[in-house]
C-alpha cells in the first residue's frame, strides 16, 4: 500500500456512488438500507447536503467514505467506512476532519453519529479520536417505510 499522503480526501458526488456502494458491500457487519442507500436515496441525500459528504481516493479508487448531512443545527455522520487494508493509517481521521470542516463552514456546531454496539472497530475509532459516548440518551426509531429494509454485509 502506498503512503496515506497520496490519498485524496474530497467532496463526494453522485459519480462516486457505484464505487462507494461497492465499498459498503465489502465491509463485514455494514448495514445497507434498501431505499436510503439506493442510488436514488443517496442522490436525494447529496442534493440536500451537497458539500458535507466525503470520499478518500487513491489512484482513482474510493477507499473510504462518510455520508454527512445536517439540519442546520446538528451534523450527522452516516456510513463512515475505510477499506480494511487502509485502516490505522489516518484515512478515517482525515475524512472526519474534512467533513467537520465542511459542517463548520455551514455554521453547524455539533455532530452526532450512531455506531452499532457490536461494531468494535468503529467504537474503538471514535473513542480513540476523542469523541464522547453518550450514556445519558436512549436512541429511538420509528419506521415510516417498512420497505426500507436494512441488510447487513456478512
Amino acid at each position: 500500500m502506498a503512503g496515506t499522503m497520496d490519498i485524496l480526501i474530497r467532496e463526494m458526488t453522485m459519480e462516486d456512488y457505484k464505487q462507494v456502494y461497492a465499498l459498503w458491500t465489502e465491509i463485514k457487519g455494514f448495514g445497507i438500507r434498501s431505499i436510503d442507500d439506493s442510488e436514488q436515496g443517496v442522490e436525494r441525500f447529496l442534493r440536500r447536503n451537497p458539500t458535507t459528504s466525503v470520499v478518500a481516493v487513491q489512484n482513482g479508487r474510493i477507499i473510504g467514505n462518510i455520508l454527512c448531512g445536517h439540519d442546520g443545527r446538528t451534523g450527522c455522520f452516516y456510513h463512515v467506512c475505510v477499506a480494511k487494508k487502509y485502516r490505522n493509517h489516518g484515512v478515517g481521521y482525515r475524512m472526519v476532519r474534512a467533513a467537520m470542516e465542511a459542517l463548520q463552514k455551514e455554521g453547524v456546531s455539533k455532530i452526532s453519529l450512531v455506531a452499532f454496539k457490536s461494531n468494535q472497530v468503529g467504537n474503538a475509532f471514535w473513542q480513540g479520536i476523542g469523541w464522547q459516548e453518550r450514556e445519558d440518551l436512549n436512541c429511538y426509531e420509528f419506521v415510516l417505510n417498512e420497505e426500507n429494509i436494512t441488510r447487513f454485509v456478512k
